[in-house]
């Protein structure tokens, strides 16, 4: 049976309570109501998937499609995504990601009577953005935002590719969109020279691992169906279009998706937004979508990612984790892990461990990440006795190991993210490298450590009761 999104919440609802919260009482997501209950539960470092259950629509309504919001909000939720066992979200989750985006999965086409996201169609002025509960999530914030995955098509090669990016809702057929210099923005700009609109088809609510497929860093021309399937470990179900029928195909499986076209030439003022740096991305003049129909399950839940919050960052970590361990490992094979650590947005940061044999393969391992993805401005190498994926590890490694006339490297002038507040440049953006491993070639003092032969037989169990050990507060 094809994966979808009902299939999981019924997983966490039946083995997973604790990962999971539905709300019965009414809320209004575009007053601010569904980020301000997530931002009290972060500040209790509580971070549950939630499905509220009578949102409010852009109509003010109590609406017919149910809200799901922090799904991606822990690791352990995106292993379970993966079919793996929800502790394995450290080492074993990235190391997994990176084996599926080795190979690519070719979709499979079913008939439209047969794909569950045509049970309703709605196209031209039928077609109604305002009867979805759309969030507003941060008070700078214009207006409501989709902030889920548009696919376009290459006109020229033909690859499809799925991107994050922000949709602001400018009436009931009309969407702004914000695009970075990245892949979308490439196909965009092809037919814009062409003097034509861009086919675009959003995919509003799907199974999480459909969202951890398309947040691969695979470089332009790599179809992302085929890379999707790879990562949700089966074929991608799709569809014919309603917009375009067979020429372009959109995901069966998933709840709604948003048919539409960028339209050539047409600019309209957007944001600004809170973004995942944390901060808001400024206003500026962005292109616009024309919706031209909306198909939809029976009983749809439209879902959302609460950005600029975990929802967003781990998301976005996990995929480039796997991505840059791969391209690293053609470069540096001794490398042992890469983490995007939640202190960088999941996207600034990179943390890569080596076993290093020679000196010079850590600054290797460094350019290979920041080329591999635009998002990294600081990467930090260390050694294989240092856990990537405890940031205490890191910084202790980075005050005993590092010293900055030596170890610290600077690169100007590179390519950022638009993105970036600290940038003052639209686009370009100075990078770091801090080696903060041990020298091969010269003496380095030695980690303490507890006789291994001390730790295996004294047993704190035989030392303390359970009692006094529950008294004990955990940090």
């Amino acid at each position: 049976m094809a994966k979808n999104l009902r299939d999981f919440l019924q997983q966490l609802e039946d083995h997973h309570q604790s990962d999971f919260v539905p709300v019965e009482r009414k809320v209004d997501p575009a007053r601010y109501e569904v980020t301000a209950l997530l931002q009290h539960l972060e500040e209790m470092k509580k971070f549950p998937a939630m499905l509220f259950e009578r949102p409010l629509n852009l109509h003010g309504e109590l609406s017919r499609f149910p809200l799901l919001s922090n799904l991606f909000a822990t690791r352990r939720r995106c292993a379970l995504a993966l079919g793996m066992n929800p502790e394995d979200a450290g080492l074993a989750l990235s190391l997994e990601y990176a084996r599926r985006e080795e190979r690519l999965i070719a979709p499979e086409k079913v008939a439209s009577k047969d794909a569950p996201v045509k049970e309703v169609v709605k196209r031209g002025e039928e077609a109604d953005l305002y009867e979805f509960p759309i969030v507003r999530h941060h008070a700078m914030d214009p207006a409501p935002y989709i902030d889920m995955t548009p696919i376009m098509k290459d006109p020229d090669s033909r690859f499809y590719n799925a991107a994050f990016l922000r949709n602001m809702v400018k009436g009931p057929r009309r969407l702004g969109i914000h695009m970075s210099p990245r892949h979308n923005w490439q196909i965009h700009r092809k037919n814009e020279e062409q003097k034509r609109d861009t086919p675009v088809a959003i995919v509003v609510s799907h199974h999480p691992a459909f969202y951890l497929g398309a947040l691969n860093v695979s470089p332009f021309g790599v179809d992302d169906y085929s890379r999707i399937g790879a990562i949700m470990g089966e074929p991608l179900r799709l569809t014919a279009s309603e917009t375009w029928g067979e020429d372009f195909l959109v995901p069966a499986d998933a709840e709604i998706v948003i048919e539409g076209h960028v339209l050539a030439d047409v600019r309209e003022v957007e944001a600004p937004f809170g973004e995942f740096t944390g901060y808001y991305g400024p206003q500026r003049m962005r292109p616009v979508i024309e919706v031209t129909a909306i198909t939809h399950r029976r009983n749809a839940i439209f879902q959302h990612i609460f950005v600029g919050h975990r929802d967003n960052w781990v998301l976005g970590g996990i995929p480039k984790e796997g991505s840059l361990f791969n391209l690293i490992r053609g470069i540096v094979p001794t490398v042992q892990a890469v983490h995007f650590p939640i202190s960088g947005c999941c996207r600034f940061n990179c943390y890569v461990s080596v076993d290093k044999k020679i000196d010079g393969e850590t600054k290797q391992a460094a350019l290979a990440a920041l080329a591999g993805c635009d998002f990294v401005k600081h990467v930090v190498v260390v050694d294989k006795d240092i856990d990537v994926y405890n940031e205490e590890q890191v910084m202790w490694a980075m005050a005993t190991r590092v010293q900055a006339d030596q170890d610290i490297d600077i690169i100007k002038n590179a390519k950022g993210n638009t993105l970036d507040p600290s940038q003052t440049d639209d686009i370009m953006t100075a990078k770091m490298i801090i080696d903060a491993t041990l020298p091969v070639q010269k003496p380095f003092a030695s980690r303490v450590q507890v006789p291994k032969e001390a730790l295996s037989k004294t047993k704190l169990q035989d030392f303390l009761t359970p009692e006094k050990l529950d008294r004990v507060r955990t940090d």
